[in-house]
């Protein structure tokens, strides 16, 4: 791919509608923060895999970010619920008091990147 800020996540095929998400790391030599991606009302949305109440990572198993009703990311140690589309808080201890961190993320001829700035930080 000719935009040397764009690194590869996955196959666009590896996220189907409500179904697991896939975590990356934000770093080209495999340091920096968790992040994840999943994919929401037809399109692929990201964020940092920490939760906006108590910076724990929101999945109980790698990939499972959504409630049992497949609506909401949900926090894992707590059960703090976030809108997939936007990462706000829509329910539990963090109500009011905050959102996921967005990872900007391109879906492009059927393979997911995250974009990242020359200084490493992503975009």
């Amino acid at each position: 791919m000719a935009d040397s800020g764009l690194i590869r996540i996955c196959e666009s095929s590896a996220l189907i509608e409500g179904g697991d998400g896939v975590r990356f790391v934000l770093a080209v030599r495999g340091i920096g923060p968790e992040a994840f991606v999943v994919r929401c009302q037809g399109r692929v949305v990201g964020y940092l895999n920490r939760c906006a109440h108590t910076g724990l990572e929101l999945d109980w198993m790698a990939g499972r970010f959504l409630d049992a009703g497949r609506r909401w990311l949900i926090c894992a140690a707590h059960g703090a619920l976030y809108e997939p589309g936007t990462g706000a808080c829509a329910g539990g201890p963090c109500l009011g008091r905050g959102s996921l961190v967005p990872v900007p993320v391109v879906e492009t001829d059927g393979v997911i990147y995250w974009r990242q700035e020359p200084d490493g930080s992503p975009a």
